[in-house]
């Protein structure tokens, strides 16, 4: 398991309802799911994504957005439609099955050839909090191109899932779960020096095997000189090149990625500490305690209490 891997279990298209909506102008579609991340791909036209801080993003066909939630957000043919007559739609993909397109907002579903705009529209789930390390690593809104055949490709899945034929909602989960992926690493790899440490240094040859290695098994005791040992360098060359690359000495990254993955235990699970202490990677409840304490300043029980309220 590397990073972006480990950050992704925390977030799904399980279950949610899929809207392949084809528009004519004039329209607005105002997305209301307050889910985490939504993803909004252009088959065909385009329009003008409208965000509540102010931001605006012209969308083509091949564009594909991902908006950070959970503020609802408007796309319309054009940000001067808002000021005249215009259909207006909402998409929810959080909804009850038994709704019918027209409950929808009577949003025409599947192929049309006479439709300008063409959207497939997805919403993540957030299963627990594993997730919000990667969110906190996102703009509020991020797009990545695509050709023509991935567009035409996606339309025909959307097209079937429309149908309600059977395996469809899996079909259109697992495809929008794989296009999240795809879409996170397209930008991430275009971001280069911007995108997160965790992330760059899964590119660097020398810390990308104790990367790995640290995701995989993070209740091992791991140190410096075991992970300079899975890059195969010295431990002054590994901690050297970690600390440059990362921004931070090996084991400020890793205490960091443990208390992370804590806190999501101690919400998410009826682990008790001793649990959760050795599931990341400390010996006993008293230690994994202390620093629990020492990083988010309250101790792992009334962290997990306050949550819970």
């Amino acid at each position: 398991m590397d990073p972006l891997t480990s950050l992704l279990s925390g977030i799904r298209a399980e279950g949610s309802v899929v809207s392949h909506a084809v528009l004519t102008a004039p329209w607005s579609v105002r997305f209301t799911d307050g889910a985490p991340l939504t993803m909004v791909s252009v088959l065909r036209g385009g329009g003008t994504l409208l965000l509540p801080d102010g931001i605006r993003r012209t969308v083509g066909a091949g564009d594909t957005a991902i908006v950070r939630g959970p503020a609802p957000f408007l796309l319309a043919d054009r940000p001067t439609t808002l000021d005249g007559p215009h259909t207006e739609y909402e998409i929810a993909c959080f909804t009850d099955a038994e709704r019918t397109a027209e409950e929808l907002g009577g949003i025409r579903w599947g192929t049309d050839p006479h439709g300008a705009t063409a959207l497939v529209v997805g919403a993540y789930r957030a299963l627990g909090h594993r997730h919000e390390r990667l969110l906190r690593a996102l703009p509020h809104l991020l797009v990545v191109s695509e050709d023509a055949e991935v567009c035409a490709w996606l339309e025909t899945a959307a097209a079937d899932a429309a149908r309600l034929s059977a395996g469809s909602q899996a079909l259109m989960d697992r495809l929008l779960d794989w296009a999240l992926v795809c879409t996170l690493r397209t930008w991430f790899d275009r971001a280069g020096a911007d995108a997160p440490s965790w992330y760059r240094g899964l590119a660097d040859p020398v810390l990308a095997p104790a990367l790995r290695a640290f995701h995989s098994r993070p209740d091992q005791s791991w140190t410096v000189a075991s992970l300079a040992a899975q890059a195969g360098v010295s431990r002054a060359l590994f901690a050297k090149r970690f600390t440059e690359l990362m921004g931070c000495p090996p084991l400020a990254y890793l205490t960091d990625c443990r208390m992370a993955d804590a806190e999501a235990l101690l919400t998410d699970t009826d682990l008790s500490i001793a649990q959760v202490a050795r599931s990341v990677g400390y010996a006993d409840a008293f230690g994994f305690s202390a620093a629990f304490k020492r990083h988010k300043g309250l101790s792992p029980s009334t962290f997990r209490a306050a949550a819970a309220a």
